[in-house]
């Protein structure tokens, strides 16, 4: 059907609109609903808040499924997860042709970090400290996804996490809530675009609002609790910078917030982000969000649904709580008339955004299907990104980069599972597409080297903590004993010169529902590296993993730990590009490395204690320490070692003084790759407030700029400090500087620096 038949519909059909209504602009938008929502029934208010879950629908089936016969009725609003534009084509043909007013669907899916073309987890992708690839990552995934008929993304997630028990740390940006500020913006444009009516962009959902990433012990879904000041200095600003980006909807979380949960937390949803950040989109629950409030204490369906719409929230994903039983409480006086038609509302101003009331089949184009999905250009910038990502945490002796000769022993039981490099949450992708690293090893050396290969172990001995840890078609688990398989490696590295050992978590050992108590190596594997070691050869650790892990023993015992996360579709050749030296590590570390999960939680940012341990000691009585082991991580925020060696100068502040009135401060600093590659270095900005009417972090990153130097070539870096850098929340919530003395801390890491002092005026 053409735009301009669609559009006689809808003007021509029972909702009497004037023929032109759709083509007004921008402004018209509540003119435009208020004519709409005129002409619909409470039952079709209603609908447009109901975001079912899709069920099996496939080409053929949309006309009979009783979806299906709910969109007809009206009494949808959105799908998700519905993959295939010829799928959505149909089912949105139902919506915009057989319904009473001609509604289109809203088709959400979880594009986290790429579509076909699977870009690093977000974890990783946080790694690079590139604001321009995160944005790019961004936009590829959005011209895929609308290609293939999505239009919403349930993304970017900002959850701070501080706990790497949490499996969810991998779908997040880590510690940092300057550099997941950052990042929240730059996903948002890039999945946005600048206009939102064009149809390779999507409207993006920013989650979990809010607090999501700090549950108690690190299991998810669990409590939250926290003061407010930690939650507005500590944990709300990525989603505020996100929001103040322009992202279109927000996702409410699980987790209680002052006790109440976040879906039915009207402080959380109107006070805070209606009132406060003005916030003017639409706000989903999470999967089954409402009714999940009944398991929280907080009554039964009808009442948690009065809750969570008199909170604000605008569409129930999933528990139907709306469509079963808004009528009654509105009946009841329990949920008023205007309380639903707001939320109606911002869900049709969503889609108008959109342009799906002009142009409902706008995502709807096969050839677009054909063309934009999974192609050469979006696959080199995946596997160019993915290069940046990687973390080099060790490399005595220069182990690294490999020479293509000689013979390479591959072990290790992630070195030959395509399904595993994409990572978690990769809902799009087919794996058949993607290589393992050992097939993209094998392509790296060509006839130059040989490559040997053994599995070596299974991931872990308990079979069915391998299967809880390898779900969603991504098992991999050998009937073989232990013993074969550790033979068979020492076997594979007999003559070889050199043994990579591919070993860590396999993807769905992080995300959703995958925390973890232990965070070490497990422990088929650790015997199949000390088997290895046992032979005396060079070994070079490729690690994945989608969290901070306690990497303690492998540090102590290997020469070369390359930390790889999940890279996306392209890891494999990523991986080589690194590993033989065409390219050069650049990723530095967005949470810290404990030493031990008893250290947990651990992050740099931390406030000092009245009793601080003195610098270089490991214990000392009555001080804040721990019997059995020092405080320092095992590897710091910000880390991550290079091919090449870099030198700093000291910073230099262009005053010595700054006005709280609108005054800046340049900090300089001169850096030299003083090594024998071209490489990337990401110089860091940390500033420290001596004293305040709350206490103050040791240190807080406010700025960072990735830099490429040539051997031999020095830069200056400067940064510029303005008031609005020093201010933080008080104990009051008011958001201010205070006049006082500062420390400017620059280098490579949190923990490598350099410091100079101004003074606030």
């Amino acid at each position: 059907m053409q735009t301009k038949n669609i559009l006689l519909t809808l003007a021509l059909s029972a909702v009497t609109l004037v023929s032109n209504a759709a083509n007004k602009p921008q402004t018209d938008m509540k003119t435009f609903i208020d004519n709409l929502m005129s002409k619909m029934t409470l039952q079709e208010k209603i609908g447009q808040l109901n975001l079912p879950v899709t069920g099996d629908i496939v080409t053929g089936q949309a006309k009979s499924s009783n979806v299906a016969d709910k969109i007809r009725k009206g009494e949808v609003g959105g799908l998700f997860n519905l993959k295939g534009v010829d799928k959505i084509r149909e089912v949105q043909k139902i919506a915009v042709e057989q319904s009473r007013l001609k509604i289109p669907l809203l088709f959400g899916m979880d594009v986290i970090h790429g579509y076909e073309t699977v870009f690093p987890i977000p974890f990783s992708l946080s790694w690079s400290w590139d604001m321009d690839a995160i944005k790019n990552s961004a936009h590829i995934a959005a011209v895929e996804a609308t290609a293939d008929g999505i239009c919403w993304t349930f993304s970017p997630m900002l959850d701070i996490a501080r706990d790497p028990r949490w499996g969810r740390m991998s779908e997040g940006n880590g510690e940092d809530p300057y550099l997941g500020s950052q990042i929240g913006r730059a996903m948002v444009q890039g999945y946005q675009g600048q206009d939102l009516t064009a149809n390779n962009n999507l409207m993006s959902c920013v989650k979990h609002f809010a607090l999501y990433g700090a549950p108690d012990a690190g299991r998810d879904y669990n409590t939250v609790d926290m003061s407010h000041w930690r939650m507005f200095n500590d944990y709300m600003p990525p989603y505020k910078a996100a929001i103040e980006a322009g992202a279109g909807s927000v996702m409410s979380s699980f987790n209680v917030v002052d006790g109440v949960p976040a879906t039915g937390n009207k402080w959380l949803m109107t006070d805070v982000l209606r009132d406060m950040w003005k916030f003017d989109g639409m706000v989903v629950t999470d999967y089954t969000a409402i009714s999940e409030m009944i398991a929280h204490g907080m009554g039964d369906l009808q009442q948690v649904s009065a809750l969570a719409i008199n909170a604000g929230i605008d569409m129930d994903m999933v528990a139907e709580g709306f469509s079963g039983t808004l009528e009654k409480s509105l009946q009841e006086g329990k949920v008023t008339q205007a309380t639903i038609d707001q939320a109606c509302r911002r869900i049709l101003e969503a889609k108008f955004k959109l342009g799906l009331f002009e142009n409902p089949y706008k995502y709807c184009d096969t050839k677009r299907a054909k063309k934009d999905i999974y192609t050469a250009e979006h696959r080199a910038e995946a596997r160019r990104i993915a290069a940046e990502t990687f973390v080099l945490l060790k490399n005595d002796g220069n182990l690294l980069p490999l020479k293509r000769a000689g013979k390479i022993a591959l072990v290790g039981p992630l070195a030959n599972t395509r399904a595993n490099m994409p990572g978690t949450w990769s809902v799009a992708a087919s794996f058949d597409k993607y290589k393992s690293l050992y097939e993209s090893m094998q392509g790296a050396v060509g006839n130059k080297a040989q490559i040997t290969y053994a599995k070596g172990s299974n991931l872990m001995y308990d079979a069915a903590l391998e299967a809880r840890s390898t779900m969603f078609g991504r098992e991999m688990r050998d009937n073989r004993s232990a013993q074969e398989l550790v033979d068979e490696a020492l076997n594979a590295a007999k003559d070889a010169d050199i043994i990579v050992a591919a070993v860590g978590e396999a993807s769905e050992m992080t995300g959703e529902s995958s925390s973890r108590s232990d965070l070490e190596l497990p422990d088929a594997q650790r015997d199949l590296l000390t088997a290895l070691k046992n032979t005396g050869k060079p070994i070079v650790l490729v690690y994945f993993a989608g969290r901070a892990t306690v990497m303690t023993w492998e540090a102590a015992n290997f020469p070369s730990i390359l930390n790889v996360g999940f890279g996306g579709s392209e890891a494999g050749d990523a991986i080589c590009d690194v590993l033989f030296g065409d390219k050069v590590p650049s990723g530095k570390l967005t949470a810290t490395m404990p030493k031990s999960v008893g250290q947990i939680p651990l992050y740099y940012n931390h406030l000092p204690t009245g009793r601080p341990l003195e610098d270089g000691k490991w214990f000392t009585k009555f001080r804040s320490n721990y019997l059995d082991i020092d405080n320092d991580p095992l590897y710091p925020f910000g880390f991550g070692l290079s091919y090449t060696t870099f030198e700093y100068g000291k910073p230099s502040l262009s005053s010595n003084t700054m006005s709280a009135n609108g005054g800046q401060i340049k900090v300089s600093v001169n850096v030299t790759n003083t090594g024998a590659y071209d490489a990337d270095e990401i110089v860091q900005m940390y500033v420290h407030d001596l004293v305040g009417s709350v206490s103050r972090p040791v240190k807080e990153l406010k700025g960072f700029e990735r830099i490429s130097l040539k051997k031999g070539e020095t830069k200056t870096v400067t940064f510029t400090l303005t008031p609005d850098d020093l201010k933080f929340y008080n104990q009051q919530l008011e958001y201010k500087c205070e006049p006082g003395d500062f420390d400017v801390m620059v280098g490579p890491n949190s923990r490598d620096v350099q410091q100079v002092r101004f003074t606030l005026l």
